[in-house]
């Protein structure tokens, strides 16, 4: 696929770690101050996004306001497991373990096709419990869901509507993975995270890169090409890379622009909300 496949991140997708944590810990703060939260409530997997989340938020609010929720099912990893809880440990957050093994297997057992459920079904119902139940515990703790998605996942597809995909608010969403990678370095999230592959836990050995059939320092920059340059995919694929795997990019962030978008709604009235009614989100309050 050209020297793309190089894991190191390229002059075009570097940053200012120090710039970028700052820019990021500051939307942390504004969105929560905004909301009137008293915490931030984050799904803690014992990945890479989630740890840098988890990182800039404690940074931000302070990790006594930081509530870090571990969700396990059968099919997660003890490593996962043991990742999380030592970012818990080395940030001093409060933390909870809500395994939820049980109630996505009495959902999986209700369906009609409950023999023939993928593992790709499967981790779907998975991650949309493990939404209700930050959810649920955001309105315990009288927080707010934060989001753990980055900027390559988002564009592609590769996350769950209503699941992983949901949250208040998104600090890394504009971040690609080799960017993440960078600047969880910077604010010390631990090497044992950044370095492991990146994986969903959907099945053991399960990793993003190996279902995804890419590499991330390659699809990052075939992205950066096609969403923030703008190039023709005629000039990406001059530049080096192959046709086959731009074409497939373009076609993953069509086909799921669905996931970045409100549901349209069918306009009968004279404003309608997101056509012709639209407010700032944070809309100020009358005097």
């Amino acid at each position: 696929m050209s020297d793309a496949t190089d894991r190191a991140p390229h002059d075009e997708l570097a940053i200012d770690p120090e710039m970028v944590a700052a820019m990021c810990r500051a939307f942390i703060s504004s969105h929560v101050a905004s909301t009137g939260a008293e915490r931030v409530v984050l799904g803690l997997s014992g990945g890479i996004d989630s740890a840098l989340v988890a990182y800039l938020t404690a940074a931000a609010i302070g990790s006594d306001r930081l509530v870090t929720v571990l969700m396990p099912t059968g099919s997660s990893s003890p490593r996962s497991r043991a990742d999380a809880e030592a970012i818990v440990s080395d940030l001093g957050c409060q933390s909870e373990l809500i395994p939820i093994e049980a109630p996505l297997a009495a959902l999986r057992a209700s369906l009609p096709d409950r023999e023939s459920v993928s593992p790709l079904r499967q981790g779907n119902m998975a991650a949309r419990l493990r939404m209700t139940t930050l959810y649920d515990r955001s309105a315990v703790h009288r927080g707010v869901v934060i989001g753990t998605g980055n900027k390559s996942e988002i564009l592609i597809g590769y996350s769950t509507i209503y699941g992983d995909a949901a949250s208040a608010f998104n600090p890394i969403g504009d971040l690609y993975k080799t960017q993440v990678r960078e600047l969880s370095r910077h604010v010390g999230v631990p090497a044992q995270i950044i370095e492991k592959a990146p994986s969903a836990d959907l099945w053991p050995g399960q990793t993003d890169e190996g279902e995804g059939s890419f590499e991330y320092p390659t699809l990052d920059r075939v992205l950066y090409r096609i969403v923030d340059r703008r190039l023709p995919l005629e000039d990406v694929i001059a530049e080096g890379f192959d046709r086959e795997f731009v074409l497939r990019v373009n076609e993953m962030i069509r086909r799921s622009e669905f996931k970045r978008q409100m549901p349209p709604i069918a306009k009968v009235g004279g404003r309608s909300s997101g056509s012709d009614y639209l407010y700032p989100r944070r809309r100020p309050k009358l005097d």
